[in-house]
């Protein structure tokens, strides 16, 4: 389940690579990090979760097997917090490359 989680960072890095420069603005520098905080921060959050819901589900599932079909909607609940973070990191990435150009640091 957890391995589309580091698909969603690769398709962040690379929309933001298509946008680095040597000289921009400092704004988008902080946009950018904060778009790469954001989704590698919804992996990590949807990571932990997957893990605790799959050890749980698994040990559960082995003493009643109907709660299976229940254990895997969770998870799908849990990976959707890692879609979360890579939409706001596209958003964000969207951003820096609007506003101002004339601000070059």
């Amino acid at each position: 389940m957890a391995q589309i989680l580091s698909i969603y960072g690769l398709v962040a890095s690379v929309i933001m690579s298509n946008t680095i420069k040597e000289k921009m603005a400092v704004h988008t520098g902080f946009l950018q990090l904060g778009a790469g905080l954001a989704v590698g921060l919804c992996g990590l959050a949807a990571g932990f979760a997957i893990g605790i819901i799959g050890d749980v589900g698994v040990r559960a599932s082995s003493q009643q097997p109907r709660l299976y079909v229940g254990m895997v909607l969770i998870l799908i609940f849990a990976e959707v917090l890692g879609l979360y973070g890579v939409i706001v990191a596209i958003l964000m990435i969207t951003k820096s490359t609007e506003g101002v150009t004339n601000c070059l640091y």
